[in-house]
């Protein structure tokens, strides 16, 4: 497999390039719009075509790529169906997978900072969006957010995989690019460290966080796949 790990500093997101060596077909996961020129020469660099752009969740501080990149390559994009982004090609649920080549994706819904969240799991590694950060976790402050909703799901569909699976999410603020099933479930400030339910609640009701500064910008845009942000240039 080929695979890139790939940073957008505004936004401080992560963007995943996966790969089969053989049939040469990739897919992105959480592709940010002024990035495409980035992406572009990467795929002609590693001569792939691009089959698919996958969410983790309509997210609130960056615009995606999906539809840039489904209009230069024709890829198809991936959004869960309950992610409210009608622009989809592919409006996936609980339990599909999503396949390049060798690569084979189980999606796993993961809902509390969004309704519409979802992890992508491999083979060793996890894709885990904003629903597990490493170290903490995304808000549950907007967007249909749900504490004690998120705290069930990354216990129950993330925090259950093997205790060495790579977990690669879709932001960090500090500079890490990867942890562990393991490293989470004991040191996680948020949700490890056999914090229960109730205290990860009152956390997650005490951030007290700024409001993300591309929220109005990129929440509607990225209903449309990010298409609204294409066209206004």
């Amino acid at each position: 497999m080929i695979f890139r790990q790939l940073f957008e500093p505004a936004s401080s997101t992560y963007t995943y390039l996966l790969a089969d060596a053989v049939t040469r077909r990739a897919l992105l996961i959480d592709p940010v719009v002024e990035e495409v020129e980035t992406y572009a020469k990467l795929l002609a660099e590693l001569d792939l075509t691009l089959e698919y752009t996958l969410e983790t969740h309509v997210h609130a501080d960056h615009v995606t790529a999906g539809a840039a990149l489904r209009d230069r390559f024709g890829s198809r994009t991936v959004v869960h169906q309950d992610g409210g982004a009608a622009c989809a090609d592919m409006p996936v649920k609980h339990g599909d997978h999503i396949h390049v080549g060798s690569i084979d994706l189980e999606v796993r819904e993961t809902p509390g900072h969004t309704s519409g969240c979802v992890a992508y799991v491999g083979t060793d590694r996890v894709f885990t969006g904003d629903a597990l950060l490493i170290g903490g976790c995304g808000r549950t402050d907007f967007q249909q957010g749900d504490a004690g909703r998120l705290y069930d799901n990354v216990h129950q569909q993330l925090l259950s995989l093997p205790p060495d699976t790579l977990v690669y999410p879709a932001h960090d603020y500090k500079g890490r690019t990867v942890s562990t099933v393991k490293e989470e479930t004991a040191m996680n400030t948020r949700l490890g460290g056999g914090k229960s339910r109730d205290e990860f609640i009152e956390i997650m009701a005490n951030l007290k966080l700024a409001y993300p500064k591309q929220i109005d910008r990129a929440v509607p845009a990225n209903l449309h796949c990010g298409r609204e942000a294409v066209q206004q240039g």
